[in-house]
């Protein structure tokens, strides 16, 4: 079996830390030399990536447990247009409850001086200076842990390591009713003596408030203000950032014991509302993101047993749910694997309903889809689903009219376009979309969250145009009757920290403001044949798990998909050999790595009731063909100095 482990390299020194601003330091600019005699992470995130925000809660207990020696700088290198506005920055770093630095990197100076390549990336530093580790993705908080207390002992010895506060300052919180509400959603009147209410995820208070319909009113709250996980009474229960609501169907409401159902995002469950009792349950969810269970589930790692009780299987960051006639189920956004779950209510099972996993915009049957961080469910009125893709600014559909259920697209091409761009299904763009509804045409109302507007897709004409525009990122949408008989919306808006109602115009504008793609710089490749390696050197403490063969594993694609025409797909080992297409110049790799390893020493057995852990990355690289590019290339999955 190959070795996979990554080999030492020759010391490097950080490089300066370069960008238009900083946040949470009270208005101090900092810099490498600031930091110096301090261990430094540097969290290269951007606000839209799911992967990204675990991470953020990943290295809290971290950050914590080393306060006086630890610095996190989080460098926030933007994907879309909307991240590079400080004003928006500074509401996600707010929203978060981030609470370490953070660099404003829009122009991703500092993200090409430390040769990123994928959203979340983490750099560790050394107290002189110097670069000691270079990881990807997330789920690497045991091998950072045992890597500081290495340095920690080090440079203790050395007289190197210096104890005290860290830089960070924090800023003044949000004030109101809410606090960056996710999702809303009417509800029935027989649950206020016959008036019509709302329910609202106060996502940054970690709560439910129910409102009048003047949006101002509270009634009742559930759970929070602080995050945290327990079922119990209004007062008792606690959610972690809860996003979507979803009303369960009358004749199921006593089987599941619920009249709501909840997305609890950062506790990765599914949650249960009764209205009349305020009692909070939990229906599904073991509230771990991932498990490790054995050589199935380090081959497929979203594996679920069928018959499995509920809640002991993972979920990944739920978004948003949708009751589907057609699928008899709960439909669940599972943003953070890039899946639609289903949850049959009543008997609890969860499957895997549509998409592989694999990030991108990918049409077909249900079981060979892709998608991007979906966001958005709702059920149109012939039975269909339409999704809020958000990660590829899409609107995607689900269609039920042949004997297995699928995928098409309405609007969006892919991981890295986007833009602001009203007409046809080949010119129209959306940016980071989060929420839907339908109108009582037909036609689908979208939150397109980045542009700051409200969008209007007609499926008759397959035409986009814009209904409103100049929100405060809203990531929700609904469509109320008003007392003459017509229609007009409701409409999250998330940095605004309000609801409020918006006139549907009787002409749509037409707006044009450019399609976009991500700035980011392409890798050069020498095209024709190409080594591909992904580097990855388990935690000191930990031994690549090889009780079921090689513990390591690539799956690589390509957009278009004749760009490889030899290499591609699902194989063992973490080096590949691939040979491109001449005839394309320009492309995307999907490549997802990923290494199972427990803890246990090199050369010994690896304990009976060992806790093992799998390390994983997906990468949509953006690649172009050059006379002088590479011909081999090397990412990082866990690489250490």
């Amino acid at each position: 079996m190959a070795d996979h482990s990554a080999a030492r390299q020759t010391k490097v020194r950080a490089s300066e830390l370069v960008g238009r601003g900083w946040l949470n330091t009270g208005g101090k600019e900092l810099s490498l030399e600031s930091l110096r005699g301090k261990i430094v992470i540097l969290d290269f995130w951007t606000f839209c990536c799911m992967n990204c925000l675990h991470v953020l809660d990943e290295l809290r207990p971290l950050e914590e447990e080393f306060e006086d020696v630890l610095v996190t700088v989080g460098v926030h290198s933007p994907k879309f247009e909307h991240e590079a506005d400080p004003v928006a920055l500074e509401a996600a770093v707010d929203r978060y409850d981030i609470t370490h630095p953070v660099l404003d990197d829009p122009n991703l100076e500092t993200w090409n001086a430390y040769t990123a390549r994928a959203w979340p990336t983490l750099v560790v530093l050394d107290p002189e200076g110097y670069i000691v580790a270079h990881l990807s993705g997330e789920g690497h908080v045991q091998g950072l842990t045992s890597l500081v207390r290495e340095l920690v002992e080090e440079h203790e010895a050395k007289g190197t390591l210096h104890r005290g506060d860290g830089p960070y300052v924090p800023r003044p919180k949000p004030q109101g009713t809410f606090a960056f509400p996710g999702k809303a959603l009417e509800l029935p009147t027989d649950f206020a003596n016959g008036r019509t209410t709302y329910l609202v995820t106060d996502t940054a208070r970690h709560r439910l408030v129910q409102v009048e319909a003047d949006f101002e009113t509270v009634l009742a709250t559930f759970g929070g203000p602080e995050k945290g996980y327990l079922d119990g009474s209004a007062e008792q229960a606690r959610f972690n950032e809860p996003q979507g609501i979803a009303l369960v169907p009358t004749d199921l409401r006593e089987t599941l014991g619920a009249d709501v159902l909840v997305a609890d995002s950062v506790n990765h469950r599914l949650r249960g509302l009764n209205l009349s009792t305020a009692q909070v349950t939990t229906l599904a969810g073991s509230g771990v993101q991932r498990l490790i269970d054995g050589d199935t589930a380090r081959t497929d790692p979203n594996h679920i047993e069928p018959g499995a009780d509920p809640l002991s299987v993972a979920l990944s960051s739920p978004w948003d749910l949708v009751y589907s006639r057609e699928a008899a189920a709960f439909l669940v956004a599972m943003a953070g694997t890039h899946q639609i779950f289903s949850f049959d209510p009543v008997t609890g099972q969860l499957a895997v309903f549509a998409g592989t996993g694999a990030e991108g915009l990918k049409d077909g049957a249900v079981a060979d889809s892709w998608f991007a961080q979906s966001s958005g469910l709702i059920e149109a009125k012939d039975g269909s689903i339409w999704v809020a893709d958000s990660e590829t600014s899409a609107l995607r559909r689900i269609v039920f009219d042949t004997e297995e259920a699928r995928v098409e697209t309405a609007v969006g091409i892919g991981l890295f376009d986007f833009g602001f761009v009203d007409g046809n299904r080949q010119e129209a763009r959306l940016q980071h979309c989060l929420g839907l509804t339908e109108l009582p045409d037909g036609s689908i109302a979208i939150a397109d969250t980045y542009n700051g507007a409200i969008r209007r897709f007609d499926p008759a004409t397959g035409a986009l145009g814009t209904l409103t525009r100049g929100l405060a990122e809203p990531s929700d949408v609904l469509v109320e009757t008003t007392e003459d008989g017509g229609a007009r919306l409701i409409v999250v808006e998330a940095n605004a920290h309000q609801l409020v109602r918006v006139s549907i115009p009787d002409a749509m504008q037409h707006v044009d403001e450019g399609a976009s793609q991500v700035t980011r710089k392409a890798t050069e490749l020498a095209g024709g044949s190409l080594t591909f390696t992904a580097r990855f050197a388990a935690p000191k403490g930990q031994k690549l798990d090889t009780r079921w063969g090689d513990p390591t594993q690539l799956k690589i694609s390509s957009t278009p998909e004749n760009f490889i025409l030899s290499g591609a797909g699902t194989a063992q080992g973490l080096t590949r050999q691939l040979e491109l297409n001449p005839e394309i110049t320009s492309a995307v790799l999907h490549i997802t790595a990923r290494a199972a390893a427990c803890d246990g020493e090199p050369g010994g057995e690896i304990p009976d009731h060992a806790a093992c852990h799998l390390y994983q990355q997906d990468w949509g690289l953006p690649v172009v063909i050059t006379e002088s590019g590479e011909q081999e290339l090397v990412l990082d999955l866990r690489g250490v100095n």
